[in-house]
């Protein structure tokens, strides 16, 4: 029964890399959802043949009892939702039981930004720790990338998968412009700034320096196609690691390391651009984003905005 269940996981799986071009992280997502599924399924001796709605409310019941926020209990639905669905559709199963279900209700939070004056901060400090004295050739390179790695992420507001996976030309480049291959393998042009290209320049440079001097392992890392290699399964930096600097930079530049995260930064740089009297349509390109509705979630700053505009600009707003 739960090798019957897993052969169909697998095969949902499948459909989603092969079909709709999901990404590794993505697949990992929905295998670890639909892995708990099965173990609730399988504990309670029940094969998908004979999954009801009563059976995924009790499900739903399940995860609440085991302390999963709403958010997470809605994703883990969805992921439920669409394997049924997949089911029904090939032919597996006779019926979709989640068909006509009612997920539990969240609203919609409001994504966590930092200010203008936040950022400029993290940058600077950033900045400052690669001309702090008496650096070791380790720690200077290490400077630099994260450096790099903050000026880029601000100047493009990129997942932060696009962003460690970047390919060294992205530092050569005499454009404004970098192809970047994002979610479902989807390509997208997204502009640099100069103080951007300049970071990911003086960073290339030095990497390159240190590694024809080293002639070691670091010569490697020089002819890697990555624009910041590692020694990892992926050849380069992962996200963890990332993270893990960042919450070492933050803490430097004064600020809560809790409220800072590569996710908080990308949502920084639409923020910032909408603050700024951008298009949402154009953030929607930069960020990838395949339908505007994920866009719109910083509709709030232009509410502000438009409050703003009324308070600031409307005649009868100055005479109070």
């Amino acid at each position: 029964m739960a090798t019957d269940t897993n052969r169909l996981v697998t095969l949902f799986l499948d459909m989603l890399a092969v079909e709709r071009g999901a990404a590794k992280n993505t697949l990992a997502a929905y295998g670890r959802d639909l892995a708990d599924y099965a173990g609730f399924l399988g504990e309670r001796g029940l094969a998908l043949a004979q999954v009801g709605q009563d059976h995924l409310r009790d499900y739903l019941t399940d995860l609440g009892l085991r302390g999963l926020g709403t958010a997470s209990a809605a994703r883990r639905l969805s992921a439920v939702r669409q394997f049924h669905k997949f089911l029904y559709g090939e032919g597996h199963l006779g019926a979709d039981p989640s068909a006509t279900l009612s997920g539990p209700r969240k609203g919609r939070s409001l994504p966590k930004t930092l200010g203008i004056t936040d950022v400029e901060h993290l940058l600077e400090t950033a900045r400052k720790a690669c001309d702090a004295p008496d650096l070791s050739p380790g720690k200077y390179l290490r400077a630099l990338r994260m450096h790099c790695l903050l000026e880029l992420l601000y100047a493009t507001g990129l997942r932060v998968s696009e962003l460690v996976a970047l390919p060294r030309s992205a530092a050569r480049t005499r454009d404004s412009l970098i192809v970047v291959r994002g979610k479902g393998n989807k390509e997208r042009l997204v502009p640099l700034n100069a103080s951007a290209k300049a970071a990911a320049s003086r960073y290339l440079a030095a990497r390159e320096e240190a590694a024809a001097a080293r002639k070691t392992k670091a010569s490697a890392q020089a002819v890697s196609p990555w624009l910041f290699p590692a020694d990892s399964e992926t050849g380069h930096l992962t996200r963890q690691a990332f993270a893990r600097d960042l919450k070492s930079i933050t803490m430097k530049a004064g600020l809560d390391p809790r409220a800072v995260s590569p996710h908080v930064l990308r949502h920084a740089f639409a923020s910032h651009l909408l603050q700024n009297g951008a298009d949402l349509r154009m953030i929607q390109e930069l960020l990838g984003h395949a339908d505007i509705s994920t866009t719109q979630i910083y509709t709030h700053v232009l509410d502000e905005r438009m409050k703003a505009l009324v308070r600031d600009l409307h005649p009868l707003s100055q005479s109070a």
